[in-house]
């Protein structure tokens, strides 16, 4: 079980991008992921007639490594590590303030 999923709203804490928050669009791997606003960079694309696509410069998302960002943990206004803990016979993450993640306050 991972402990940053999609969907998960994460802020980073290293690099050029440090102190942003965003959600997590998609895992690439194991170690990767995709955060929306976080490590965008230009690309050249050519066009393609075929599905009717221009050329020219677009904005693209590339992968961020999970060890860079932290889970954001909405009561503290931070983020903050997570475990994982038996809930009720379920296996849950939880903040190590002790709050569950996603759970609604």
């Amino acid at each position: 079980m991972q402990r940053i999923r999609k969907g998960d709203e994460v802020i980073v804490t290293t690099g050029k991008y440090k102190g942003t928050k965003g959600t997590v669009t998609a895992r690439v791997d194991e170690r990767q992921i995709l955060v929306e606003g976080v490590n965008v960079v230009k690309k050249a694309v050519r066009p393609n007639p075929m599905i009717n696509q221009p050329g020219g410069i677009v904005d693209k998302t590339m992968p961020i490594d999970q060890s860079n960002v932290m889970l954001f943990n909405p009561a503290s206004k931070k983020g903050e590590r997570v475990s994982f803990k038996i809930v009720d016979g379920k296996k849950v993450r939880v903040f190590k303030d002790g709050s569950v993640v996603g759970a609604k306050a």
